[in-house]
């Protein structure tokens, strides 16, 4: 199993479910630097979170939760630290973490990570032939939301209402003692809806964000 020199995943730690009990903005910027992993088949993906998006529920009108509560998007509604997949476009899915106390609605988009363990596998579930461990090869692994779901066959079937805070589930978020150096605000990606607020946050400078740099 490859791991990148600055990640050691006996000195990890589980971020606990009090981590995503807050406001998505601050969990949005805290998380960054913390690492995904899935563990499957006896084989470990990682990848350091780059880039999240927040989304503030009732009141964020780009926000899943704006409609009030369904039986498609309840995750978002609570308790904390759960995935919300979701299908977009008609071809890929989006990995996003509930936040906020129990019956209230906001979530983190997971936009695109740095990957550190389990290339090789990220690349086959990608549909693409292993070529190298530059950065320009291997922004084609996880950098947006729909490439990392692939890259970790994350689905909304397999992993929507996983529990990341739970030690006992295959998709989790660690903490190595990375800390980003700066953090840049921008605003969100791809939507028309309260597009100008400035809930993209991302590890400035970092080459796998999705869009473009800070």
């Amino acid at each position: 199993m490859h791991l990148a020199p600055d990640f050691e995943l006996t000195r990890a730690t589980l971020v606990a479910r009090d981590f995503y009990n807050r406001d998505p903005r601050g969990v949005s910027r805290d998380i960054l630097g913390k690492v995904l992993i899935r563990r499957r088949s006896g084989k470990l993906l990682a990848g350091r979170i780059v880039e999240v998006e927040a989304y503030l529920g009732a009141g964020d009108a780009a926000a899943h939760a704006a409609a009030g509560r369904t039986a498609r998007n309840f995750v978002l509604f609570g308790p904390p630290g759960h995935a919300y997949v979701y299908f977009i476009y008609g071809n890929h899915y989006c990995l996003n973490i509930s936040c906020l106390p129990d019956g209230e609605a906001g979530c983190i988009l997971i936009r695109a990570l740095e990957p550190l363990a389990g290339i090789e596998q990220m690349y086959r579930a990608r549909g693409l032939q292993p070529r190298g461990r530059s950065t320009s090869e291997m922004r084609q692994l996880t950098s947006g939301p729909g490439r990392l779901a692939e890259a970790f066959a994350i689905t909304r079937p397999r992993d929507n209402t996983k529990d990341l805070a739970s030690p006992e589930s295959d998709l989790q978020v660690l903490d190595d003692g990375f800390r980003p150096l700066r953090v840049a605000h921008t605003p969100r990606i791809g939507i028309s809806k309260s597009a100008e607020q400035l809930l993209r946050y991302v590890i400035s400078g970092n080459p796998f964000v999705s869009g473009k740099r800070a």
